[in-house]
């Protein structure tokens, strides 16, 4: 266990270190590296990323980056952030049969023993508790409800073990790719993207940044079967010498055997 938390710390300290730089130029977002952000804060980061977008005192392409931005949260906003399979860890004081962990079910709805469907189109995580609460007090007086959203995605590429990963949405990226066993020794950390199907949701500077500013995986608008690409550099020529003189040195080794065999 210590030396897991070891290798997270070390993981951490190196993103930080590589999204350093990119930090010093950021446009105004305080809100951006809450654990999960309100409807109000998604509104109020809205509001600064389409100013970004249209003010000269940024980069084009920091304005690019914002225009990125605002549309995620554009389309959070409007549909919320409830996907299906995405879980649920739901725990409801006094109720074991509604203390579980449930996946949203087609047509975004979470289903509960003894209540049904309850529709999570629309709703925030960060809403989701106080929302959950309301509906569960139809059927159970005075209910005291505890949640904890989970997002299930992929990490390929350079990692220890490529995969799909279920994830609280407060984890940050350093923790998803812990889950995957950390990067490779061939790991190229820098060109490190995240993508929803063919389109790039973050890279470069940009994903930089929001690792140097904590953000977690909610507070970047990731959604289940969101990617996260860690690309790797080839072998060195050094290596394929190295690789190749082995196969050389082997190989009579195994002829003798073979004969031998024979």
């Amino acid at each position: 266990m210590q030396a897991m938390n070891t290798s997270r710390a070390a993981l951490a300290a190196v993103l930080l270190l590589v999204g350093g730089a990119a930090a010093a130029q950021q446009p105004p977002d305080s809100a951006a590296a809450r654990v999960q952000v309100t409807r109000q804060q998604l509104e109020d980061l809205l509001r600064q990323l389409q100013e970004s977008a249209e003010s000269p005192a940024y980069s084009s392409s920091m304005r690019a980056r914002s225009r990125v931005e605002a549309n995620l949260l554009s389309s959070r906003l409007e549909q919320g952030d409830f996907q299906i399979g995405d879980r649920i860890r739901l725990t409801v004081d006094r109720e074991s049969t509604l203390t579980d962990t449930f996946t949203v079910a087609p047509g975004r709805v979470i289903n509960l023993p003894g209540i049904g469907s309850i529709p999570l189109a629309g709703v925030l995580r960060s809403e989701l508790n106080g929302y959950l609460a309301t509906q569960i007090a139809r059927y159970v007086r005075d209910p005291i409800v505890h949640t904890k959203s989970l997002i299930r995605v992929s990490v390929v590429g350079g990692v220890s073990k490529p995969g799909y990963y279920t994830a609280p949405t407060e984890a940050l990226v350093s923790d998803v790719l812990m889950q995957a066993g950390g990067p490779t020794t061939n790991a190229k950390l820098l060109e490190m993207r995240i993508l929803r199907g063919r389109e790039t949701l973050w890279d470069g500077d940009r994903l930089q940044q929001a690792i140097a500013e904590g953000r977690t995986l909610d507070a970047l608008s990731l959604q289940a079967g969101d990617r996260i690409e860690v690309p790797e550099s080839k072998p060195s020529n050094t290596a394929n010498y190295l690789y190749m003189l082995q196969i050389l040195v082997s190989l009579p080794l195994a002829i003798v055997g073979l004969a031998k065999i024979l």
